[in-house]
């Protein structure tokens, strides 16, 4: 009875994962995505943390190694988006790893706690005004087969809601 209740014990307080148990992880995650775009992002950024997980001295998976792996990615200059995206990836794989029995809960839960990349700043560009966007609609030729369907085309790319059915026409 004891030699039950140590196997539940060390299967609970494991930190260390191998790679075994990080590809299976891996595709309990990627099964659980129903998008084939979402597969493909976090098949990336979960083989991408895999690789920098294995380069590492060998570290425990807790907050501590996440944090540094967001860390690894800022130094790569890669954008809070793209560094958010990847964190996001990596704390599924903790969820599912916890979910399997392979690390703690509360290992997962700290794992979740990891800040992701600030954004700072703003969106740059120059935006068009709707006065310059109306202008820029009305430039083709409506009275010809090639005008109309630029109109169209301006109309999706610049978001005009409500377009005249008279005009497209």
């Amino acid at each position: 009875m004891r030699r039950k209740t140590r196997r539940r014990e060390s299967i609970r307080r494991r930190t260390k994962l191998g790679l075994p148990d990080l590809e299976h992880v891996k595709s309990a995650v990627l099964v659980s995505l129903r998008s084939p775009e979402s597969q493909r992002s976090y098949r990336r950024s979960i083989e991408d943390f895999v690789c920098w997980y294995c380069s590492e001295l060998r570290l425990s998976f807790n907050k501590t190694v996440v944090t540094r792996y967001r860390i690894h990615l800022e130094d790569q200059l890669l954008a809070p988006g793209t560094i958010n995206v990847r964190l996001a990836a990596v704390r599924r794989l903790a969820y599912e790893a916890a979910d399997t029995g392979l690390l703690s809960p509360e290992l997962a839960a700290g794992i979740r706690r990891v800040k992701g990349a600030k954004k700072l700043g703003m969106r740059l560009g120059n935006w068009l005004t709707v006065e310059e966007a109306r202008s820029l609609w009305q430039l083709p030729n409506m009275h010809s087969v090639k005008g109309k369907r630029d109109r169209a085309i301006l109309a999706v790319l610049l978001g005009v809601g409500s377009v005249e059915e008279n005009s497209l026409i």
